[in-house]
Parts: C-alpha cells; sequence; structure tokens
C-alpha cells in the first residue's frame, strides 16, 4: 500500500503522523511510504532520516495526498486538505467530529474512509491512541496553568507550590481519568493543593489507595464542584466522552464565584471544551479573559513538545497502521474490533453514534459499513 504523510498546515502544530521508525517498519513490510518535504522537522527528524529508512520524499501536500492510498495524520485535515480527500482514500488520524460540524460534512462528501485515532479502544475499555497524548496533556495542564496564573500574563500571581510562610497554590481537577490523573501528579509535584473530582466511585478508590499521600480525592456534583472553584486558583477541565462532545461543567455565571485571575485550562478543547465559556486557541495566542477569569484552552497541547509527543503516539498508532496497510481497512476492522471502533465515516455515510447524536446526522454501524 501507498502511505501518505503530509506536513501539518494547522497553526502552531510541529508533530508529524509517522516516525522514521514507524517508516522502516512499513517499508521492510513493502508498502511505499511518502512523506512530505520538511514534515519531520519540527518533531526533529530530517527528511534523510526517512530516506534512510526506504521513505521517498514528495514536494507537496497536493502529490502526496493523490498519490497515497492511506493518509496518516496528527490532527484533524483543514479545510484545504479535505478538499484533496476523494472516494476510497483512507484517512487515519485524530478527527474530533462531535464539535466540527463543516470537517463532518466535508468528509461525507469526500467518500473518503476516516478512522479516528480518538475512538479506537483495547481489551481494557481504554483508548491507546488517545492515552499518548492525554498524559502529556495532562503533564503539560499545570504547566501551562502555572503560566497563565502569572500576574504579567493577567492572573492571580500565585506561585504553585507556595514559599515558607506563604501557602501553595489550590488546584482543582475535574475528572479522574489519563489527563486529569498526570495533571493531578505534575501540580501536586509543584507544591500544589490539589483536588480531583470524578464521579465513579471505584476510579476514586484507586486514585485514593494509589495517589491518597499526593493528592485528595472527592465525588463530583454541583455542589462540591461549586465549593472547590470558588476556592481554586487553577481548575483543569479534564473530562472525556469517548467520541462525543464534552460536557459543560462550569458555566459562565460561576466565574463570578472564582477568585479574579485564576485560570482555567480546557484540555477538553478538542471535544468543544468542558467550560461554557471555553473557545479554541493557539499555542501563538493561548489565553484569553471572560469575566476576571484566565482561560487557556490551546487545541492542540501536545503540540508544544512536539519531538515526545510524536514518538509517543508514532509508538501507539503504528500496529494499526501496519494492519491497516497489510489487510486494507475491511478486513483490518473486521479482524480487530477495537480498530473497527475507530471507524467514524465511510462513503459519504457517518459510522459512529456519539458524533451523529452530538450533530444531529443520520448513522450506520461500523458492521454495516463493512458489509457494504
Amino acid at each position: 500500500m501507498k502511505i501518505g504523510c503530509p506536513t501539518e498546515i494547522k497553526p502552531q502544530e510541529f508533530r508529524v503522523g509517522v516516525t522514521p521508525n514507524a517508516a522502516e517498519e512499513a517499508v521492510l513490510r513493502g508498502h511505499e511510504v511518502l512523506i512530505q518535504k520538511g514534515a519531520g522537522i519540527g518533531a526533529g527528524f530530517l527528511d534523510e532520516d526517512y530516506t534512510a529508512v526506504g521513505a521517498k520524499i514528495i514536494d507537496t501536500a497536493e502529490e502526496v495526498f493523490a498519490s497515497a492510498e492511506m493518509i496518516v495524520k496528527v490532527k484533524e485535515p483543514q479545510a484545504g486538505e479535505r478538499k484533496m480527500l476523494r472516494e476510497g482514500q483512507l484517512l487515519f488520524t485524530y478527527l474530533h467530529l462531535a464539535p466540527d460540524p463543516d470537517q463532518t460534512r466535508d468528509l461525507l462528501d469526500s467518500g473518503c474512509t476516516a478512522i479516528a485515532y480518538e475512538t479506537v479502544t483495547d481489551r481494557a475499555g481504554g483508548l491507546p491512541l488517545l492515552a499518548p497524548m492525554s498524559e502529556v496533556a495532562g503533564r503539560l495542564a499545570p504547566q501551562m496553568g502555572a503560566w497563565t496564573l502569572q500576574k504579567a500574563n493577567g492572573g492571580r500571581g500565585v506561585l504553585m507550590g507556595g514559599v515558607p510562610g506563604v501557602g501553595p497554590a489550590r488546584v482543582v481537577v475535574i475528572g479522574g481519568g489519563v489527563v486529569g490523573t498526570h495533571a493531578a501528579k505534575i501540580a501536586a509535584g509543584m507544591g500544589a493543593d490539589v483536588t480531583v473530582l470524578d464521579r465513579s466511585l471505584p476510579r476514586l478508590r484507586y486514585l485514593d489507595d494509589v495517589y491518597g499521600g499526593t493528592f485528595k480525592n472527592q465525588y463530583s456534583t454541583a455542589g462540591a464542584t461549586a465549593g472547590l472553584i470558588r476556592e481554586a486558583d487553577m481548575v483543569i477541565g479534564a473530562v472525556l466522552i469517548p467520541g462525543g462532545a464534552a460536557p459543560k461543567l462550569i458555566s459562565r455565571a460561576d466565574l463570578s464565584d472564582m477568585k479574579p485571575g485564576a485560570a482555567l485550562v480546557d484540555v477538553a478543547i478538542d471535544q468543544g471544551g468542558c467550560f461554557e465559556t471555553s473557545k479554541a486557541t493557539t499555542h501563538a495566542d493561548p489565553i484569553y479573559e471572560v469575566d476576571g477569569i484566565m482561560h487557556y484552552c490551546v487545541a492542540n497541547m501536545p503540540g508544544a513538545v512536539a519531538r515526545t509527543s510524536t514518538i509517543a503516539l508514532g509508538n501507539a498508532t503504528m500496529p494499526f497502521m501496519l494492519s491497516l496497510a497489510a489487510k486494507g481497512w475491511k478486513q483490518a476492522c473486521a479482524d480487530d474490533p477495537h480498530l473497527k471502533a475507530g471507524l467514524n465515516v465511510h462513503a459519504g455515510k457517518l459510522t459512529y453514534a456519539a458524533v451523529g447524536e452530538a450533530l444531529g446526522i443520520d448513522w450506520i454501524t461500523a458492521d454495516q459499513a463493512i458489509a457494504s
């Protein structure tokens, strides 16, 4: 199969969809790998790193899209890229369709088959292609929040760990999954007073057993959340509904109860955000203020540490990419129900229920798509 990897064009996105290691594995299995010139530079990979393992360097994205049978990316295809997709072509990348009706409609109109990293599952019920970036984003969130809290950036001017005689920042993490756990670990490691909110008692028991001496946890109710955010210097939103739009957990009215200059860090912004006042920002212009509260809502947070993120993501996506290339998407999905869970679009039909429900679009099942 011809596997194509274009340069990412989303603002401040430095990751690349195929690492030299992944390219080498594909070439060794008889596939042809086409890398757009300069695609890996932002992550520290030179064109020579790809040619050394047998990949071919292609000058333009147009040539990559025109030649490749499967396009492997990191971020959702931008409007210009979506115009280059064609009927029968396979797209393998993050999509986050639920809050993005324009992208969804363009993918349906293209006739392509699109498999979303964020809805591929595993035997334990996890999301193995989302987890590496969730780990990175979770660990970045307190770091970015601490920067947002600096007075020069509009924040409260609070140091995460305090100093002798001055208490630490109070951090509330909403969601105790992969993102939330990593965010809480790093925030606590910076010396902050951290509380994690979650509605799963088994998860809270796990967090208490493993991290009880590191950070606190509390069952999430409207009252508990309201009480904690009133005293918080930073709130990290880390709630995920696989494939669906993120729930709005803090309303604009709630902001009036918060401390002026407090920081909201919305790690769920790719899925629409979990704060009512969230809107996607970029690394070039990451923060904004609403009613005295500072918001950090960068939609591709892991892109800030592109090399670490690219290698971590490549390690996770490579086995699925190789399976798709070897078998074709139908057989690969038929053989692997976890990969099948990643199927979001096929031949003009939506194939993921949560996206259909979020956007009010009819859908078919993945099994129906495979049988078509």
